[in-house]
This record gives C-alpha cells, structure tokens and sequence, in this order.
C-alpha cells in the first residue's frame, strides 16, 4: 500500500527550467515515484525561460488569487504532462518570473533584490493552487529555501484542506539559506511571534531555510554522509544546533542519475557505446574521439576530466594552486569544462596556451561535450570542499571513468577507494583540503594508471556495475512518506 497523494513544491524542474542538481532530482525523482504506485504533481514557478511550446504547457487555470498579508495577488495555473506519468503545473504570475533568468540576472549575474518576495508569494500560491486544483496531498514534498515557507504556512494558517498534510523538506545545499529583510514580514504573512532566533528570524533577517527546518515535519539531506556532516559546525552554516535539535526527523537519501539519459548502452550522444559485455571496446574509441575534438596529444596518456561550477565550493583553488605542478611533472592530460567565479574563468582559460596538447579548457557548458567527457576520460575530479550529494562522480562510474574525490559528503557515499593490495575500488580518495592532498591523489591515479592497467581494468568494471538508478532512492522516498502519513489507505 502506498500514500495516496504526493505534491512536490519545487524553484526549478529538469527538463522545463534548471540551475543545478535540485532540478536534476525534481525531474526524476516524480518519475521513479509513479512507476511505483505513487499520485504525483509537481508545482514549479513559470519563468519566462521555459520554453512554454516545446514542453506543450498549456493554461488550466486564471484569475486564481492569494492573500499577501498586505495585498491580493492574481496568477494563472498551466499545465504540461511533457514528463511522463507526472502532471506538472506552473504559476504565472509575470511580476515574478517574467525575467531573464531564475534567482539572478543572466547576463549580470546579480541575484534579484526581491527574491524574497518571489518565493514568499510562491509558496503561498502553490498551496492556494493544490486547492483551486482540488489535490489533497498526504505529504509535502518541499526543496531547499525557496519552498522554506510552507511548513510554516501549512502549521500556523489553520487551513483544513491541509489538516492531514505532511511536509518533508530537501536540503540540497544547506549554506544557500534564503535570508532577507525584515521588511518582508507582512509580505509574507509572518507572525512576529514567529519572528525569533528560535523560528524564523536570523540575525534581524529573515531565514526561508531556518523556518522550513524549524517546522517541516521531517527532514533529508541528498547522501547519508551529509545528513551526518550537517550536525556539525565544519558543515552546518550555522543551522548545526537547530539540526542537532531535529536531528531525530533527519535522513538522507542519496540522489540518482537518470539511467535513460546516462547509460552508455544506450547513449546516443556519444560516438561509440559501450559496456562491460563488449570490454570495454567502445571507451578507448571515444577517447580518440575527445583526444581529436580537444586538441589534446595522446590517447596512450590517461585523460583527467572536470565538469563543475568553477566555483569555490567545488574546490577549484586547491586544484589552481596544483594543476600547473602536475602538468609539468606528470604525464597525464586534462579537460575541464565550467563557468563559475571570474578569476576562475579566466586562470584555467589561460592554461592551454601555456600547455598546448595537455589542457583544454572550455568556459561554458554543453551536454554533447560532458557526454564525450565521461565516455572519454579515465578518471573524473571532484575535489569539493563540501558535497551534499554530486552526480558527476556516479555519472563518471557509469562510464568507467574514476572519480578522483574527496572524502565528503555523497562523495564519500558513492566511491569505493582503490585498495592496492587486492586491486579493487571505483575511484580515488583523500582527506585533506590542500593542493598537496590533491596533488598527490592525481599522481596516484595517474601511478595505477601506468603501473598496474589489470587494477585500472577491475576497477572500471567494478564502477560499472554500480547502480544509481532512482529506484532505490525511490523505495526510500516513498517509505519515507509512508512513516509520515501514518498509513495507508
């Protein structure tokens, strides 16, 4: 038996509107979910970059209103059922959303200064929808701060349609918190009586994410690791002792990767498909194919790949102050595709002039690009500072790429380090945050990669077969929502 109605309330949706992994999990994860019996809707904001006739969106719903605490607000309500098996819908409202990127400015990059009205008003008008719809939902499903409104909202507005309701709120990436002005209490609808160090206010501001860990009902992180780390003042941003406090209600569950779209059996993207059946045949084609289309100079040498936000989270300034050393000492190669901080951008752009055949570097993203990447490369780095969950390290093991990571968060979940005495393991760990740690983890992968090919072999192997479907983490979720409902029906 299953709870019978689940609504997920979410900034962003693959493949409609994405900026990172949240989207990634919000587009899958409802379609692991139906598959196992599951009622799913999902309610999304409709920014103005959704491609609004490719995804067949199309208006169910207008003049729907929600009381602001010092005005009423008019939206529309569209539909798509573009994702398969999940009825997405999402809130016009143009003051809001009809804009040129999603939290920030796309071509300034400065967030939007009303941010905090934007997801107030959401939150409030994705419950007021769930009514206008007539979708009573046993659970909540809510992520990150801009949705860090609504346990509040469903425990403190006596509204009987939400009498029964359960909120689960994901914590994707806890240090992105959601604060602003206090200006924005009447607003929002914000009680003073809520507006304490204890609930909802953060050093006179403030804090979406504080208010949705202080009264979602339960808690999850995207990786068991990180549900332990947050508890801690090294990772907790300063929310460790109200975590502490509710650590009773928190778990986690690690993410996955879409298996459809990242397979490479299946993969149409890539040059060559390939498995562990066909030896592996395919993988060394593909490298050829990334050695000619990056102007890199061997496929004898091993191919370290990198595809992440150049920012600082993702450990870029260990691997600045190292890169440099490693190509001029070992023989290894590098492709690194990313955006990210401005210093960042311009540092490793620099690199492949300088290094001509051992770097390239692409500034910007492209998914054929990151596909040849994984198929590609031998190893995939990760070198965060923080991790709550990563999929580039479980994508890189699906296509036999090792990761080269550090011991943090989903990183530490979803990587067997290499035990060179029995020649086994799916990638390459280190501890410390130095480029003295980083480098020496790259020599080592790089040493295995020339001194013992029969470990490298086992080790694809051993990556490959790992399976980070969504189906498992599905089962979790799912039983997650049972032990919240009470019940089922």
């Amino acid at each position: 038996m299953t709870a019978k109605k689940i609504l997920f309330i979410a900034s962003e949706m693959t493949p409609f509107v994405k900026t990172g992994g949240l989207g990634d999990v919000v587009g899958a994860l409802p379609k692991s979910l139906v598959t196992k019996g599951v009622d799913v809707k999902v309610i999304v904001p409709l920014y103005s970059v959704i491609d609004y006739e490719k995804y067949k969106l199309e208006k169910v719903m207008d003049g729907n209103c929600v009381a602001m605490g010092n005005c009423s607000e008019f939206f529309s309500v569209h539909h798509s059922s573009y994702v398969k098996g999940v009825d997405t819908y999402f809130i016009e409202f143009n003051k809001y959303f009809d804009r040129n990127g999603v939290y920030d400015d796309m071509w300034t990059r400065v967030a939007y200064q009303d941010n905090g009205y934007r997801y107030a008003f959401f939150d409030r008008a994705a419950l007021q929808t769930a009514k206008d719809l007539g979708f009573q939902p046993d659970v909540i499903h809510l992520h990150d701060w801009q949705t860090g409104l609504v346990p509040y909202y469903v425990k403190h507005d006596g509204d009987a349609f939400f009498a029964k309701t359960k909120t689960l709120l994901t914590i994707h990436n806890l240090p992105y918190q959601g604060r602003f002005g206090a200006d924005l209490l009447s607003y929002a609808k914000i009680n003073m009586a809520d507006f304490h160090a204890g609930a909802l206010e953060d050093y006179g501001c403030i804090n979406f994410l504080k208010g949705g860990i202080r009264f979602a009902d339960k808690l999850n992180t995207v990786s068991p690791n990180y549900a332990r780390e947050i508890l801690t003042p090294e990772f907790g941003a300063g929310l460790d002792w109200l975590l502490r406090e509710r650590q009773n209600d928190l778990c986690g569950i690690l993410n996955g990767i879409d298996t459809e779209l990242w397979n490479p059996k299946k993969d149409i993207i890539i040059p060559e498909k390939y498995s562990i059946k066909t030896h592996l045949a395919g993988k060394e084609e593909n490298k050829r194919h990334l050695v000619q289309a990056t102007g890199l100079s061997s496929t004898d040498k091993p191919i370290v790949s990198m595809c992440v936000r150049l920012a600082e989270q993702k450990g870029i300034k260990m691997l600045a102050n190292c890169i440099e050393p490693v190509l001029n000492t070992m023989e290894t190669q590098f492709v690194i595709m990313g955006q990210g901080e401005q210093w960042a951008n311009n540092y490793f752009d620099s690199l492949p002039k300088k290094y001509p055949g051992k770097i390239a570097v692409k500034i910007g993203y492209d998914t054929a690009g990151e596909h040849l990447m994984c198929s590609g490369a031998d190893f995939a780095l990760v070198p965060s500072l923080y991790e709550p969950c990563g999929l580039t390290q479980m994508v890189s093991q699906t296509y036999g790429a090792l990761p080269i990571v550090r011991s943090t968060g989903g990183l530490e979940d979803t990587v067997l380090n290499y035990n060179e005495y029995y020649g086994v393991g799916t990638g390459f760990k280190f501890n410390d945050v130095s480029a003295n740690a980083l480098y020496n983890t790259i020599g080592w992968a790089n040493a295995t990669y020339y001194d013992r090919p029969e470990h490298i072999l086992k080790m694809r192997e051993m990556a490959m077969r790992k399976d980070y479907s969504w189906d498992k983490s599905g089962n979790d979720y799912k039983q997650l929502y049972q032990e919240m409902a009470g019940g089922f029906i």
